[in-house]
């Protein structure tokens, strides 16, 4: 990638950004896109996107393919990986061989991450005021290092995620704060609800599905999660979605 088109992209990113300033805004879609970009920005293989609800409890609200909203999963539901020690301790680290035993606490994880085909990790907190709301991580299928200079621009992306999913917000009623991330889980469960129902109706992979129903919400002027929903509540007709 060329400096000028890496620059354009990081510039894209930011006025992303600023497009959630307005009250017609599609978190999931940016937080996906946002992936998107970290992938081709970093020169990374995957990303996943992890953020805390109720009860400090990490899901996985967004990721760059199915494969890795799997591993995010496996991660959540063994209480284990890097991302999860990014979260509790909000400190980034960089350049984690997975196939080291020594690496970390979290085997049954490293063995997870190998069987997709990931062999390094790198993870970022996803930052608000001096504590972790959630926590990017970054997946390489190689042993290619995170640069210094990579290493600052993705918490740099990282901060952008949490800037998106805050600006709305009152920072100084942390109810109010709790009720919006809670907000944004919901919304990624409705995606994954719709994404099954069209996966199984048209006999094909979720990756498919989703950029399917994303492409169709773009078409249509629609936020991802509204349209999710209204496949889940039948009051779309899903003939309507054309077959990928």
């Amino acid at each position: 990638m060329t400096s000028v088109s890496r620059e354009q992209q990081v510039s894209e990113v930011f006025v992303q950004v600023a497009d959630s300033l307005i009250d017609d805004f599609d978190l999931i879609e940016f937080l996906e896109q946002l992936c998107a970009h970290c992938v081709t920005l970093l020169d990374v293989s995957a990303v996943g996107i992890l953020l805390a609800g109720e009860e400090e409890t990490l899901h996985t609200v967004a990721a760059s393919d199915e494969t890795t909203h799997i591993l995010e999963l496996f991660a959540v539901q063994h209480d284990q990986g890097p991302c999860l020690d990014c979260y509790r301790d909000g400190t980034a680290r960089t350049n984690i061989d997975l196939d080291d035993p020594t690496a970390g606490t979290w085997p049954a994880f490293a063995q997870q991450a190998r069987g997709s085909g990931f062999h390094t990790s790198h993870v970022f907190p996803l930052r608000l005021r001096n504590r972790a709301v959630g926590a990017m991580n970054l997946f390489h299928t190689g042993r290619q290092p995170l640069t210094a200079q990579d290493a600052s621009l993705a918490q740099a992306l990282a901060d952008v995620a949490t800037i998106a999913l805050l600006q709305q917000r009152d920072l100084d009623h942390e109810q109010r704060e709790k009720a919006q991330l809670q907000h944004a889980l919901t919304s990624r469960i409705t995606v994954e609800q719709a994404k099954g129902i069209l996966a199984e109706r048209w006999n094909t992979n979720p990756d498919l599905a989703f950029a399917t129903l994303r492409t169709y919400a773009r078409a249509h002027h629609l936020r991802i999660s509204d349209l999710a929903r209204q496949i889940i509540d039948q009051t779309l007709d899903i003939t309507q979605i054309p077959r990928p």
